[in-house]
């Protein structure tokens, strides 16, 4: 039976065109305004949707997101928390996919085998575990695939020719490449070198590729979707629902709609390569 992330891909591909994948932390700003962007992102033109988990220390992402998990926590956003937001987001969308993103020390706390059976439940579709390397993921990766969660795993500019087999072995769902070298929120990638990455993997796997980091305009998502099935946009995304935040950090009025508006905008760049 396919999964939801298959569905998508071949959806995709069907329409002859790449798509989009949205990155939010979940609970950010605050878990009642985070469920109304949610709610709004596939209308908006989201394709897949990952979901940061909140930690204290995410050590692949910049400051943008450091802030917006500071601010989930601060209004109360847990791993329990955050599977009941997708657990509620299911109630009225059973197509749009849905990943998590996050480390590793918040589902050991959780327990693997809690967190598997709940994440299934409450409708997730699959995993991004930043510090959890290919040959450490055994004791999440086969657990999640029993239970149908892919374990999509992430390439970047330095798994050379031999480490990419590696990364490859067990990957599901998609490949996620981290366009560069550094943390999320900096620089983007040369466009030539999207190219002969993406052409790299083909070679090796059939898994769709995604290209995150550094995309944060509809022209970066149409100059990477030339090359890949998706463009991942995170820092951007939430540097907008940043920048409508009062002093004291709460939401101010316009902020979904204005964010929402944002992804509409991002996902113009699809069109262009239809």
């Amino acid at each position: 039976m396919s999964t939801r992330i298959e569905k998508r891909f071949q959806l995709l591909k069907d329409q002859k065109r790449a798509g989009l994948i949205t990155f939010t932390t979940a609970g950010d700003p605050d878990p009642v305004t985070f469920a109304q962007i949610l709610a709004g992102l596939p209308k908006a033109g989201a394709d897949i949707i990952e979901l940061g988990m909140p930690f204290t220390d995410p050590m692949a992402d910049g400051p943008v997101i450091q802030r917006a998990s500071l601010r989930a926590l601060k209004a109360g956003m847990s791993v329990k928390r955050t599977l009941k937001i997708v657990a509620d987001f299911r109630l009225n969308d059973q197509d749009t996919p849905i990943v998590l993103m996050g480390y590793f020390n918040p589902i050991m706390a959780y327990g693997i085998s809690e967190f598997v059976k709940d994440a299934a439940k409450a409708g997730v579709d699959g995993l991004i575990i930043a510090d959890l390397p290919p040959e450490e993921d055994a004791q999440l990766r086969l657990p999640a695939n029993k239970a149908g969660l892919a374990m999509i795993r992430l390439a970047a500019p330095t798994t050379d020719d031999q480490r990419l087999p590696r990364v490859l072995d067990g990957a599901s769902g998609f490949l996620y490449y981290v366009a560069i070298a550094g943390v999320t929120g900096t620089k983007s990638a040369a466009d030539s070198h999207i190219s002969e990455a993406v052409t790299r993997i083909r070679a090796q796997s059939s898994l769709p590729v995604a290209v995150g980091f550094g995309i944060r305009t509809a022209d970066h998502v149409a100059q990477i979707t030339n090359h890949a099935d998706a463009a991942i946009v995170g820092s951007a995304i939430i540097s907008e629902i940043e920048s409508r935040l009062d002093q004291q950090g709460r939401a101010t009025a316009g902020l979904v709609d204005e964010t929402l508006n944002f992804v509409q905008s991002l996902a113009s760049g699809l069109s262009r390569n239809r």
